[in-house]
C-alpha cells in the first residue's frame, strides 16, 4: 500500500516552484507509479481540444493515444469532473481496454488555476478492486496542491 504521506512529501519537494504542466505530470507519473506495486500503469491524459484527451507523461506499457470525453473511464472523469473509482473495469459501460491486463482503475480529474480542467490522472491495476476511497482522497489532495496555480 502507498505511504501517501511520504509520497506527498516527495512530490512537494520535487515540484516546488515548477509551473510547467508537462514537467509536473512527468514527475508525478513517475513518483506515483513507483510508490505502490498495485499500480500497473500510471499516467496523464491532457485536454488538447474541446472534449478530447491525448496521452501525456506516463509509466508502464503503451496507453491509448486519444480518448474522447464521451468514452471510457478517463472520458467520464473529464466529462463529469468527478473521480472515477472502478473496482472491475469489465463492469464499466464503455470501458476502453488499452491494456488487457487492467482489472481495476482510478481516474482523477486534474484542475489548474480557476478550476480549468487540464487533464486526468489514470492509474490502472492488474488486480481487481485495487483502489480505495482513501487513495482517491489522498491523490486528489496531491493533484490539487501541485496543479492549483498552474
Amino acid at each position: 500500500m502507498t505511504d501517501h504521506d511520504a509520497l506527498h512529501a516527495r512530490i512537494r519537494a520535487l515540484t516546488q516552484g515548477e509551473t510547467d504542466e508537462v514537467a509536473l505530470m512527468a514527475t508525478l507519473a513517475c513518483e506515483i507509479h513507483h510508490s505502490d506495486d498495485r499500480f500497473d500503469w500510471t499516467g496523464f491524459y491532457r485536454v488538447v481540444a474541446p472534449e478530447l484527451l491525448k496521452i501525456g507523461p506516463y509509466q508502464g506499457g503503451h496507453g491509448c493515444l486519444v480518448i474522447p470525453f464521451s468514452r471510457g473511464v478517463c472520458g467520464a472523469a473529464a466529462r463529469t469532473g468527478q473521480v472515477q473509482l472502478v473496482p472491475d473495469v469489465n463492469a464499466f459501460p464503455g470501458h476502453i481496454a488499452c491494456a488487457s491486463s487492467t482489472r481495476s482503475e482510478i481516474v482523477l480529474p486534474v484542475f489548474g488555476k480557476n478550476r480549468r480542467l487540464i487533464g486526468v490522472l489514470d492509474i490502472d491495476s492488474d488486480r481487481p478492486d485495487a483502489f480505495t476511497q482513501d487513495d482517491a482522497d489522498r491523490l486528489a489532495a496531491i493533484l490539487e496542491e501541485v496543479f492549483a496555480d498552474v
